[in-house]
């Protein structure tokens, strides 16, 4: 098996400076590290348990197969800010039918982003034995 050490998530944007506006100044993102110099610098940021790099430049069009996952504690807290702050909400706020609640946005490439609040009592806060 192989022994994973730390992981993260990379994006290749199609236009790095546009990306990092989005995700550090839109989304808020702490800056985990940055690397390299120019436009196509790397720039490492916190995702909860997880990483997320956005370096270097797309060749072509983004996968839209790709989907970020982030769970927030305040989904309508974090709807109220990123709408003054511009974001484009692709779907508000709804709770599904498996209980969570989802908001999805799409950074400058179309990445989607669901962004879910687990509500208190939902099988995922709880854990089995417990």
């Amino acid at each position: 098996m192989v022994h994973v050490v730390s992981s993260r998530t990379l994006v290749r944007p199609g236009d790095p400076e546009r990306s990092r506006a989005f995700y550090g100044d839109q989304l808020g993102l702490a800056v985990y590290r940055e690397f390299g110099t120019g436009p196509e610098r790397g720039t490492v940021y916190f995702l909860g348990g997880g990483f997320l790099e956005v370096s270097g430049r797309a060749d072509g069009v983004v996968s839209p197969g790709v989907q970020l996952w982030l769970q927030v504690a305040d989904l309508a807290a974090a709807h109220e800010e990123l709408l003054a702050k511009g974001v484009e909400i692709v779907r508000p706020p709804v709770t599904e039918p498996w209980g969570l609640v989802e908001m999805w946005i799409a950074d400058p490439d179309g990445i989607r982003i669901v962004l879910v609040e687990v509500p208190a009592g939902h099988p995922i806060r709880c854990r089995p034995g417990t």
